[in-house]
């Protein structure tokens, strides 16, 4: 019987015009079958034109199917079984296994295989290869002939190996979907209704290698074939194209067709042309019918005249697009009586326009379907299993529990996740032990009975976790025993029952998109479960194997839904969406990278792998540089389907804000419509009928009002808002977001005192926290914010450990009645070992035992602490100070003047601390005093930052050690030496060639020299180091000073005169009573300091608490200069 084909423009009515020949046969020839194929996507649309057309409302003789639903009707209608049907999750859990078992057989793919989202891409290769009839033997061919490419070679060996894998474990129990054609192919014979049947072929671009197939045994069966193409009328559809034609594909489709007409010896009969005529689509849309003329065609000419059926629009974002083409159709069906389902909108990138799209239209009030089916991996039902079962393949982490909890799922409320986080994080509870065990223990800082409300939690989640986790850690796990126990699971924690609830709550919000979704949800994961035990089920995993096919079935899962309404607005993707009688289209995302889509990759085979295959007579999907050349095909078809209006629209800025041009189609519809002057929609006043809409207007007019002028229309948008009762307090905050200044400046005087109280209790370090930044000073002390209190030992942790086992030390010489020049080497070493093992197994609740590299620290701390005890002692062995105190406490309740402070008749400040070290030296009339404050980093003493009260530490203790030694020493006078900071650190120091070990000890030693200020006097510096007693020049080892060759200081000693020691002591009084008195007039500005390239805010926990930010109005550093000494003498001397 013949093939007749039925050619004609896009637009001109083919489809329309066969149908009613179908129709009109139908009627005539009740008993004749009429068989429509169309794509899956179109049967639905295709059945409601037919019964629209027929005119009794009904076809009875007529079927529209797709090929897959073909199948499926002929096997049940000759009986025969063609087994279990094997859909895309089922494909993946058996490529997920098979690549469990086959791993170790696996060279080029065997590291791949873990990543994310690579089962699926070797699902479709496997997909494609049924598709194009490459069996797992017809591999052996293509792998003979890319023997010279190794890794071409390896990678398809690698695939053969998984495609053969797969198949065999499908054999005899599954087939797959795409094995579903071959097997009709086997058996339509059988069909006897194929008899006489009138086959109609509509809708096709092109058929896969299978379907030509099957095609071939239609073709000498039927009745007779109508083949729909789609074909300019000039073009001669026997001749062959050219690959960069614009109907290539059509003219391949007519050239496949034909050959297998040949084959089958079936007659081919006289075309049908269906030429343009004024009953075709574009019968009063002149432009868009010389648009379908034109469109890349080769001298192609300008369109005489003018038009407005064709639009080009510029937006500033994908959002703003959508935007855009809301307000257009809101206006078209209020001015001109469209309804929505005249509308549609296309992209090149559904994924990335989906949700504007969603929000836009929702926004507007304007019913809308997407055509898309979506991941439900973000959804807290998936990220419940997902947790869940990552904690037993984990056990326990930290990141799968609190994923686990911070779901919404179980019966914790977030406040108690909130404190547990913070017992685990304190404490470093992890693995399943520590979460097995009974929690006692308490942290720094943790309040009283919070240990039993954690381990009552603990207690309540283990309950069920416990269970759970253990059924899947168990060995010879079968995938069914893991199923059930994730059943149990998920119907412990009454899910199904969350999730409709949650349902409700979105339904009663209007969300309808989640109320679809949430409504689906539990069913696809108990299909999902189901198919795992039935496909898997006796399969025995690893807990770590379980999770992979989990986590592959899970990819896969899909919420799809169905158009709830006929009178809607349609989004879809260029290439799948199917459109239908629109008479607006929206093309938007006409933009580079977009129209043609760039791809990610080539899958497991690149372009150039396929093309190096082809060359060896092998047939697979297209490369991604034909699939561009197919792509012109489908903006064609989607750009000739309106008939009204085209408007296309590109966006400036891309969704990750990134700068983004316009693609070159919009320059080929420009060559074509030269007079089309892109409208900039930035440029133009929005359509307003949504006030909340409104206010997005509003926010960037105010934007805008830094720059210039706001428009009229903006104005009185403003008025009418600040008129409105509903949206007046949102525009007004608006307007304070808009023009926000740094708002923090001073708290009253009354909430000062409700915060501080008349007695300040203050120390040096809260002094300077104060100076660097009163806000951060405030958030700290003031609220009494704190971080979050970790598991770990960082630098901070090292330095209270060496200070800690500093302090022991000394006090154990004490106890042992041993002075420092007395310690021997070998008692040294055993009591810094003493030291540091008592301080280390009494620190942090065994955090340095925690792990290898806290374990590692444990020696490194040790060492440090052996070089600076080491240090130490060579510097009090060089002098005749004698330390005398070691960790000295002072505070509020001593009666020392420098630290019990009035600041006002009402307001007092008391200070606290802790001198590491005190030494003194005396003689007839006076005992010096030298303070020395160990640091773990490498802080410098810095007279400039003393003067801005950065530094007021050293010399604030250098004030209370002469207090207290002047109260021991009442009959002599009490003088300052020096403050020193010693950094502990244990250098490494290069050795030079012919080095003696004294020189090299004597080099370490200078690069552990104290650092601060000492006094000038000749007689003093040689109590503190007998070698300025020696023949100058001498530069010391043990303090910031030396002497030149005539026995004067250098310049490069950091040496003052008593006067000058006075001076800072004064000052520093000064400074302190200043700083108290500011803290309690409540001034909390944010106003870091900036010292050269060192600012508060780079290390600051409370950066994201404060919003610093130099750009808003009210932010900025205060600039302090770096002034050179003698000018800072003066100045201090000026504020005293």
């Amino acid at each position: 019987m013949p093939l007749q084909f039925v050619f004609g423009n896009s637009g001109s009515g083919k489809s329309w015009t066969l149908y009613h020949k179908i129709i009109e046969e139908s009627m005539e020839y009740p008993k004749r079958q009429y068989l429509i194929l169309v794509p899956e996507q179109f049967t639905m649309q295709t059945q409601k034109d037919l019964v629209a057309m027929h005119p009794r409302g009904g076809i009875m003789n007529i079927d529209v199917v797709s090929f897959e639903r073909l199948a499926f009707r002929v096997m049940e209608e000759i009986g025969e079984d063609m087994g279990q049907v094997l859909e895309e999750t089922g494909k993946s859990l058996v490529l997920r296994k098979v690549a469990q078992k086959k791993k170790k057989e696996l060279k080029v793919l065997k590291e791949q295989i873990k990543k994310p989202g690579y089962i699926a891409q070797l699902k479709s290769t496997v997909s494609e290869f049924t598709q194009y009839h490459v069996g797992p033997e017809d591999m052996e061919r293509m792998l003979r002939s890319v023997e010279d490419k190794p890794q071409l070679y390896y990678k398809l060996r690698d695939i053969q190996i998984l495609y053969q894998g797969f198949m065999d474990y499908l054999r005899g129990t599954y087939i797959t979907a795409e094995q579903v054609l071959e097997m009709l192919c086997r058996v339509i014979w059988k069909w006897q209704r194929l008899e006489e049947c009138v086959v109609v072929l509509d809708g096709f671009t092109g058929f896969t290698p299978v379907q030509y197939r099957l095609l071939e045994e239609i073709f000498p069966r039927a009745g007779k074939i109508y083949a729909v193409i789609t074909l300019d009328e000039k073009e001669d559809p026997y001749s062959p194209g050219s690959p960069h034609k614009l109907f290539f594909m059509s003219k391949q489709t007519v050239h496949r067709l034909l050959q297998i007409a040949r084959r089958t010896r079936t007659e081919v009969g006289k075309e049908i042309c269906i030429h343009r005529d004024e009953q075709g689509r574009f019968a009063h849309s002149p432009a868009l019918a010389y648009l379908e003329q034109n469109i890349f065609r080769y001298g192609s000419r300008p369109y005489p005249g003018k038009q407005e059926e064709i639009e080009i629009r510029i937006c500033r974002t994908p959002q703003s697009e959508m935007e855009m083409a809301a307000d257009e159709i809101r206006r078209l069906v209020r001015e001109q009586g469209y309804r929505y389902r005249d509308f549609a909108v296309v992209t090149g990138d559904m994924e990335g326009y989906a949700s504007y799209a969603a929000w836009a239209f929702e926004d507007a009030g304007i019913p809308c379907f997407l055509d898309q089916k979506h991941s439900v991996l973000m959804n807290p039902f998936i990220e419940f299993i997902r947790a869940a079962v990552e904690i037993a393949a984990e056990n326990y982490s930290y990141d799968s529990v609190f994923r686990f909890l911070r779901c919404g799922l179980t019966e914790l409320i977030p406040e108690e996740v909130d404190l547990l986080e913070n017992y685990v994080i304190a404490l470093g509870i992890r693995g399943t032990k520590r979460w097995e065990e009974e929690w006692i223990r308490r942290y720094r800082g943790q309040e009283e009975g919070e240990t039993v409300r954690m381990e009552a939690i603990r207690s309540l989640l283990m309950s069920s976790l416990h269970p759970f986790t253990s059924t899947l850690k168990k060995k010879g796990l079968t995938v069914r025993e893991g199923v059930t126990a994730l059943y149990q699971f998920i119907v412990g924690f009454r899910l199904q029952e969350k999730l409709k609830h949650q349902e409700k709550l979105f339904r009663s919000a209007g969300e309808y998109a989640m109320v679809k979704e949430y409504s689906q949800i539990y069913e696809i994961i108990m299909e999902l479960l189901d198919k795992m035990a039935d496909v898997l089920g006796e399969e025995r995993v690893t807990v770590k194997e379980f999770q992979e096919l989990l986590e592959a079935g899970l990819q896969e899962a899909k919420v799809g839904v169905i158009p709830p309404s006929a009178d809607q607005v349609l989004v879809g993707d260029i290439e799948r969406t199917r459109l239908k009688d629109v008479r607006v289209l929206f093309f938007a995302g006409v933009n580079e990278g977009v129209i043609p889509r760039k791809e990610s990759g080539g899958g497991l085979l690149s372009d150039i792998d396929r093309e190096y295959l082809r060359g060896s007579r092998v047939e697979l999907a297209p490369t991604q540089k034909e699939n561009h050349d197919n792509q012109r095909f489908y903006l064609y078809l989607n750009m000739t389907k309106p008939r009204d209006r085209l408007i296309l629209s590109y966006s400036r800025t891309n969704g990750k804000g990134e700068s983004s041009n316009p693609a070159y189609l919009i320059r080929s519809i420009q060559h074509i419509f030269p007079e089309i002057s892109p409208r900039d929609m930035e440029e133009e006043t929005p359509c307003l009928e949504n006030p909340v809409r409104g206010l997005e207007y509003l926010s960037k007019g105010f934007r805008e009002a830094f720059d210039r002028e706001p428009r009229d229309a903006w104005k009185e948008l403003w008025s009418w808002y600040l008129r409105s009762p509903n949206y007046r307090d949102t525009a007004k905050k608006l307007a304070e977001a808009a023009f926000y200044t740094n708002p923090h400046d001073h708290i009253s005087l009354s909430a000062a005192r409700a915060l501080y109280g008349t007695t300040l209790e203050n120390s040096p370090t809260r002094l300077e926290r104060f100076a660097a930044c009163a806000f951060a000073h405030f958030l700290e002390h003031g609220l009494g914010l704190r971080e979050r209190i970790q598991y770990q030992f960082n630098a901070m942790d090292m330095g209270n450990v060496l200070h800690t086992a500093l302090e022991l030390f000394a006090r154990k010489l004490g106890l042992l009645g041993i002075g420092w020049r007395d310690l021997g080497e070998e008692k040294r070493l055993t009591l810094v070992e003493e030291s540091v093992e008592e301080i280390i197994n009494d620190y942090g609740n065994t955090v340095l035992h925690s792990s290898a590299r806290n374990e590692y620290m444990i020696a490194r701390v040790k060492r440090m602490m052996n070089r600076t005890v080491w240090a130490l002692q060579k510097q009090v062995e060089r002098g005749d100070f004698v330390p005398r105190r070691f960790e000295v406490s002072f505070s509020m309740t001593d009666s020392l003047k420098s630290v019990n402070i009035a600041l006002s008749e009402e307001e007092e400040m008391k200070l606290k601390g802790r001198i590491d070290r005190l030494d003194t030296y005396e003689d007839g009339n006076h005992v010096y005093v030298k303070v020395i404050d160990y640091k773990s980093g490498n802080t410098s003493f810095d007279l400039v930052a003393l003067y801005h009260g950065l530094q007021l530490q050293l010399v604030l203790y250098l004030n209370a050690a002469v207090e207290i030694e002047q109260q021991e020493h009442p009959g002599k006078e009490v003088k300052p030496a020096g403050i020193f900071y010693y950094n502990i650190k244990d250098p490494v120091v290069d050795k030079v060639p012919g080095e003696s070990l004294e020189d090299l000890n004597e080099r370490i030693l200078k690069n552990l020299r104290v650092n601060g200020l000492v006094t000038g006097e000749k007689e003093i510096l040689e109590k503190m180091d007998q070698g300025f007693a020696g023949e100058p020049p001498y530069i010391s080892s043990v303090v910031p000073a030396a002497f030149n060759k005539d026995g004067s200081l250098s310049r490069t000693s950091a040496a003052v005169n008593d006067y000058q020691f006075n001076i800072l002591r004064e000052y520093v009084d000064k400074k302190i009573r200043d700083i108290g008195t500011d803290i309690l007039k409540g001034n909390v500005k944010v106003s870091p300091y900036q010292l050269g390239q060192k600012n508060p805010c780079t290390y600051c926990p409370y950066h994201g608490v404060c919003g610093f930010d130099e750009k808003i109005p009210g932010y900025s550093f205060r600039r302090l200069g770096a002034l050179p000494p003698e000018e800072l003498w003066e100045k201090m001397k000026e504020e005293m």
